[in-house]
């Protein structure tokens, strides 16, 4: 059974790796899990970050040239439903309601979020259309019981809201033994201006604050390398700086070799790397934030935002727990399946069809 699988804000292969990239790979995987054969409907990319009027309207202009061309290509032969993937102010679903009216088919929107106070301002037209797409879809998975709480309370008629927790499929686990050379600390993160760049800020004053042997690495790259790379230059060769990362069988050997993944996550979503290092055996240590606690679980910690002492005191406390590499695993095994994931998705979408 076809459905035609859209993501807004970046393709699912596009070539520049992210958390939400990575998580719209892992819903097509669940969707074919589930039983679906889904494909990529558009690569249209619908995305403004600075609130630019010129940009929206000429992506509002470009989806509907891209909308005509969908519905001329399927309208033989349609899918039996339309998926959308991440739908907010910043990155509205331009294409999904429209394809999905003119081929009579359901529309479903997972990982949406409500906004209206932005339906003044910078992204206003933005922000409106995310909004009517969100009205649209008659089922909206929300990924996080922050955004579920407003997907609730604005949710239109008839409108079911469901919670799908992030997910992960689960590397092949052997728990490692700790070996020399203190405290082995690794972070997986885009080096760029704003959010990521402020958690770069906070972890920096923290590690002031370790008393253990301690080391680095960040995994990593983008425009605001210099500024990370002068953050953590104070603590010499103990910071090591290795780059973007796109193998999977690479990255997984910075994972398994780390004792402790730290990362503040300032205004994540919920972060698909602290899934990954939990289902990797590596406990966490973030700060308490919605999209962080979402997702973190036992053998980690959480701290209050901006709190370098509390964040440098966490991290000695998780070291210390030999038990909490498992308790990570079981966490993730426990709640964040892509099995789990799957059987909701194909009972949900059955219901639809």
């Amino acid at each position: 059974m076809k459905i035609a699988f859209y993501a807004p804000m970046k393709p699912a292969d596009h070539p520049t790796p992210s958390g939400d990239r990575r998580m719209a790979r892992l819903l097509l995987e669940a969707l074919k899990e589930a039983g679906f054969s889904p494909e990529i409907a558009s690569r249209l990319r619908v995305y403004d970050g600075t609130g630019d009027g010129a940009v929206q309207a000429a992506l509002f202009a470009a989806a509907e040239d891209e909308v005509a061309r969908i519905v001329a290509a399927l309208r033989d032969e349609p899918p039996a439903l339309w998926f959308t993937y991440h739908c907010y102010y910043k990155a509205p679903d331009l294409l999904g309601p429209a394809v999905a009216r003119a081929l009579g088919i359901p529309y479903v929107v997972a990982e949406a979020s409500r906004a209206r106070k932005r339906l003044s301002g910078p992204w206003a037209m933005f922000a409106g259309a995310s909004e009517r797409a969100v009205d649209a879809a008659q089922t909206v998975f929300a990924m996080t019981e922050f955004d579920r709480f407003a997907l609730d309370r604005d949710a239109s008629a008839g409108q079911r809201v469901v919670l799908l927790d992030p997910f992960v499929r689960f590397p092949a686990y052997v728990a490692a033994e700790r070996g020399e050379g203190g405290v082995k600390l690794l972070t997986v993160a885009m080096m760029r201006a704003g959010a990521k760049l402020w958690s770069y800020e906070r972890l920096a004053a923290a590690l002031a604050g370790l008393q253990a042997d301690w080391s680095l690495a960040i995994v990593g790259d983008g425009p605001a390398r210099a500024e990370v790379a002068a953050l953590f230059a104070v603590y010499g060769s103990r910071v090591r700086f290795c780059g973007e990362m796109t193998d999977a069988a690479a990255l997984r050997g910075h994972y398994e070799a780390a004792d402790v993944f730290v990362w503040p996550g300032v205004d994540e979503a919920y972060g698909m790397v602290y899934l990954e290092a939990q289902a990797h055996g590596l406990p966490v240590v973030a700060e308490d934030h919605p999209g962080p606690s979402a997702v973190i679980g036992a053998g980690s910690r959480l701290v209050a935002a901006n709190d370098p002492a509390g964040f440098a005191e966490a991290i000695g406390q998780v070291a210390a727990d030999h038990h909490a590499p498992a308790k990570a695993r079981r966490y993730i095994v426990n709640h964040h399946s892509i099995d789990a994931a799957a059987a909701l998705l194909r009972g949900e979408l059955e219901r639809l069809l």
